[in-house]
């Protein structure tokens, strides 16, 4: 007898969104159908940290994205970021409502999303937060319509009406850096305290990653660069950088941050040179950890939390807040409050647009249609960028 096999397979021997105690998934007679479709949904995206987005949002087990793959459940090996610790919305998240109230999720209706959020709202979730978590699950829904699971789209809800139209443009809580409150943390980790033979390879390393962070990189974009995404071409050091969708972009490289990833590399192993398209690399991690595997997005959340509390009074009241993404966010308000061109910054930092897709077509990159030099000479002054003709 065979074994049956593929995502659909895995995810059956997985458990469901349950808390302790709980049914095999309340409300639902076939779990097994259910997890079939929720394993194609998931299956249909590229990138790993998209799905455990999606899958954490939704109130799933993470395992539930690497499964799909034929990964072990649990496996946070190779390019994969950890899971996020559970927030306080977490009993929230769509399945586990369902599952709270034993509603199959195939037999929502718009009056059972419409509640839903209302819950939500009355949990403190602010407008943002619940209109990124309706995305989601109308994303699940109108997947789950294409298979034919489902007659209709239950989330596909009028957003003006319940407040949310313009919650994606509402002011973003992420601390606001300047640039030398950015300038603080380059120089902090350059002197972090460190008792152990690896203090230098530790602060070379902290450099590093905070100059990759001041790219305006997501942290998952950052924990997935392997050394042969630094590479040269039309005679540019720059990174090929894995984002969202499982879509590759091209990330300049200013003088300040090659030097500091070329110091920490060249600490940790001998060979530093970029290779050139075309040729393969060691295909190594850009930034280990100090037994040589994969850096993490908590262990860089970490380390950037040591930094912040070491640099001194420039980050006074607001260390404690300081996270991967707020030097992504600084990357963009710097590079605007200096006078970038919005076009640019959006193919910088990824954001998804179409009309930033078809203007900034990868083979169209140059240096001059990126902000990057921008906010480092913002950052570290003007003797530290190269003269442009």
């Amino acid at each position: 007898m065979t074994t049956p096999t593929g995502p659909s397979a895995v995810l059956a021997s997985l458990p469901p969104p349950q808390e302790p105690g709980d049914a095999d998934w309340p409300g639902v007679d076939d779990p097994d159908a259910l997890r079939a479709l929720v394993a194609r949904w998931l299956a249909g995206y590229g990138s790993a940290g998209t799905r455990r987005t999606y899958a954490y949002a939704l109130g799933l087990p993470v395992s539930w994205a690497d499964a799909v793959t034929g990964a072990e459940p649990g496996d946070t090996g190779g390019a994969r970021p950890p899971a996020a610790p559970r927030g306080r919305l977490h009993h929230l998240a769509w399945f586990r409502w369902c599952a709270a109230r034993a509603l199959d999720p195939r037999r929502a209706t718009g009056a059972h999303v419409t509640a839903w959020l209302h819950a939500l709202d009355a949990a403190g979730a602010r407008p943002r937060t619940r209109a990124r978590m309706l995305s989601t699950v109308a994303a699940l829904y109108a997947d789950l319509v294409e298979q034919g699971a489902v007659a209709g789209n239950p989330a596909a809800l009028n957003r003006s009406r319940l407040g949310l139209s313009g919650a994606s443009r509402e002011p973003s809580p992420t601390i606001r850096l300047t640039a030398a409150q950015v300038r603080a943390l380059v120089d902090a980790a350059a002197t972090l305290p460190d008792r152990t033979r690896h203090a230098e390879l530790y602060r070379r390393r902290a450099v590093a990653v905070v100059a990759l962070l001041t790219l305006g990189l997501r942290v998952s974009e950052v924990t997935t660069l392997d050394r042969d995404d630094v590479v040269v071409t039309g005679g540019e050091r720059v990174l090929r950088v894995l984002g969202k969708g499982g879509r590759r972009r091209e990330v300049y490289l200013p003088a300040p941050a090659a030097a500091a990833v070329d110091a920490y590399l060249a600490h940790r192993s001998p060979d530093t040179r970029p290779i050139h398209r075309g040729r393969s690399g060691p295909g190594e991690p850009l930034i280990t950890r100090r037994d040589g595997t994969r850096c993490t997005r908590f262990g860089l959340y970490a380390l950037l939390r040591r930094v912040a509390a070491h640099a001194g009074p420039e980050l006074d009241g607001v260390a404690d807040r300081v996270h991967p993404h707020a030097l992504r966010h600084a990357y963009v308000t710097i590079a605007l409050e200096h006078d970038a061109r919005l076009q640019h910054v959006q193919a910088d930092v990824g954001h998804a647009s179409v009309a930033t897709t078809q203007h900034y077509d990868r083979g169209l990159r140059r240096r001059a249609a990126s902000a990057a030099d921008v906010v480092s000479e913002a950052i570290h002054g003007t003797d530290a960028l190269p003269r442009r003709e």
